[in-house]
């Protein structure tokens, strides 16, 4: 059968459709119904604004407000704390599909060279047996020491402990307290029904790979794989094969003209159908959200060229230290630098850049200063501050 043709402006309103960024981020509050969406959103501690896991929630609707995951994680028990490609909030329901990624991850622990250190069994037990004991606990709660010299990576026999067993999903985490993370015994956050549900390895991995390309409305091999990041290459390739049958073939046109073949899910033809133009609205995305997070996707289809800055040395950096893209309808348009005071009830713009070839008329700084305005209302803050 003849590959599906998508153009390249179609495939990037599909791919916002899918993500949540196709309309205007108004209208009633589901937190939850966000993040299923998306399937995941990443947690980061770096708060130069809000946080990336607050951010990413907030650009798909502006209602939401920090303290609300923490009641869906700690109170409502409908997300869990894990690792996709990096520490996440998953919903709760997709807890079954998740069993192997808790084998994967101790198993590459359990590996030469995960752990310089390996938390000795008898620590973990150890503070297994606090935590049994005495409810969930912080990291704070225990007193071991680095052994040996001290690196930027070094950390103490309990937190390798508490993350070898977080990991494996012998705990879970319970709650947190400004960002601190309490650790419990995963029977007594995982609901027991949930929790005790067995799927074979390939249900799960069918899932995850069908959950994956729902979530892009297409992609290729590495795409699928680096969107939950809980396959191998080989896994997703074997699916494929497999699942042949009931996937479409689609020929991407990519933002250089160029064609890239790639998989989508059974209705994509009802899919482009029903596809709207990606709304108007100027929104400011966070460097982790999930449209960004995956740089050769987001340079294949929007010509759009961004890496995080926060690691590399402040004469080495291209940008800055936590830059933020700017999306207008389905463009790029700009990236800016802003940092939010909340001692002094500011949002400090730092740095500004257009994108090169974009103008930036009256009507669009003006959008721009709307969604500041937006998101000091996200922070807390009374007043935005240009320093440019």
């Amino acid at each position: 059968m003849k590959p599906i043709s998508i153009s390249n402006k179609e495939a990037r309103q599909l791919w916002l459709s899918s993500q949540g960024l196709g309309e205007a981020p108004t209208g009633p509050l589901d937190v939850l119904g966000i993040i299923k969406k998306l399937g995941f959103v990443q947690l980061d501690t770096i708060q130069v604004v809000s946080r990336a896991h607050h951010h990413i929630l907030w650009s798909r609707n502006q209602n939401y407000r920090e303290p609300m995951l923490d009641q869906l994680l700690g109170q409502d028990r409908s997300i869990f704390e894990h690792f996709t490609h990096d520490a996440s909030v998953i919903p709760m329901d997709y807890l079954p599909m998740w069993q192997r990624q808790f084998r994967r991850k101790k198993e590459q622990m359990d590996r030469p060279g995960w752990f310089k250190n390996p938390p000795d069994k008898s620590i973990r037990n150890a503070v297994l047996e606090r935590i049994r004991d005495e409810g969930p606990l912080s990291t704070h709660a225990f007193d071991t020491k680095v052994v040996g010299e001290k690196k930027m990576w070094s950390r103490p026999p309990h937190k390798l402990a508490l993350d070898y067993m977080w990991y494996s999903g012998e705990l879970a985490t319970s709650h947190r307290v400004n960002f601190t993370k309490f650790y419990d015994l995963a029977e007594r956050v995982f609901p027991e029904d949930l929790h005790r549900t067995q799927m074979s390895d390939e249900e799960q991995i069918d899932w995850l790979c069908r959950a994956a390309l729902d979530r892009m409305g297409f992609g290729t091999a590495g795409d699928i794989q680096r969107y939950w990041d809980a396959l191998s290459a080989k896994e997703v390739r074997d699916w494929i094969a497999r699942s042949n049958a009931t996937l479409q073939t689609v020929d991407i046109e990519t933002a250089k003209k160029d064609r890239v073949v790639a998989f989508a899910p059974s209705d994509i033809e009802e899919r482009l159908e029903g596809l709207k133009p990606a709304t108007s609205r100027l929104r400011i995305l966070n460097p982790f959200d999930p449209v960004i997070r995956d740089r050769d996707r987001l340079s294949r289809l929007f010509g759009f060229e961004y890496r995080v800055e926060m690691f590399v040395p402040a004469d080495k950096r291209i940008w800055g230290y936590y830059v933020y893209p700017i999306l207008e309808g389905h463009r790029f348009v700009g990236r800016i630098e802003v940092k939010a005071d909340r001692k002094k009830s500011v949002l400090n713009v730092i740095n500004f850049w257009p994108e090169k070839g974009c103008q930036w008329p009256t009507s669009r700084r003006q959008k721009l200063t709307s969604e500041l305005d937006r998101m000091k209302k996200l922070v807390g803050v009374d007043d935005v501050v240009w320093a440019v």
